[in-house]
C-alpha cells in the first residue's frame, strides 16, 4: 500500500478544518500541476497521506486517509484536473517540521526535500516510518 503527502496552506484549509469535516471527510481539490495530478490518480481508497501545512508552519501535522479515488474536479474549467476525497485519521503527537526533515540524513531523498513545491507527492515506506516515529508514533 502506497503512502502520500498532501500540502495545504493553513489559511485556506488547515488540519483543524480537515478534522471538522468529520468522518465523511471532504474532497481534495485545486491541484493544477500534472505531476501532482498523476499522484492523485495513483491513490487508492484506504491509503494514507501526511497532511502538511505549507507556507505557515511548514510541518507535517496529521494523517488522512483516501476515501474516494480520483474523479473530475468541478472547480477546474479546463476539465484536465481531478481530485480525491480524504478524511482525517489522527494528528501527529508532535508536528514534524520541514527544518527537521531537511536535517535528517535519512530523509535527504524525500521529494519534500528535493521538490518542496510539489503539492501531492509519494512517500516511501522508510520515509513514512521515520516521520511517524519522529511525530510521536502512529
Amino acid at each position: 500500500m502506497a503512502h502520500w503527502l498532501l500540502k495545504s496552506e493553513p489559511g485556506k484549509w488547515s488540519w483543524d478544518d480537515q478534522v471538522k469535516a468529520g468522518k465523511e471527510g471532504t474532497f481534495w481539490n485545486g491541484v493544477r500541476n500534472h505531476s501532482a495530478k498523476l499522484n492523485l490518480m495513483a491513490m487508492k481508497v484506504g491509503e494514507q497521506a501526511f497532511f502538511y501545512h505549507s507556507n505557515e508552519g511548514k510541518a507535517i501535522v496529521g494523517l488522512v486517509e483516501i476515501t474516494k479515488p480520483y474523479y473530475p474536479d468541478p472547480s477546474d474549467p479546463s476539465g484536465k484536473f481531478g481530485m480525491v476525497d480524504v478524511r482525517a485519521v489522527k494528528p501527529l503527537k508532535r508536528p514534524v517540521t520541514l527544518e527537521a526533515i531537511k536535517a535528517d540524513e535519512r530523509l535527504q531523498d524525500m521529494i519534500l526535500v528535493k521538490n518542496s513545491r510539489l503539492s501531492v507527492q509519494p512517500v516511501t515506506a522508510a520515509e513514512w516510518k521515520i516521520i511517524c516515529d519522529e511525530g510521536g508514533g502512529v
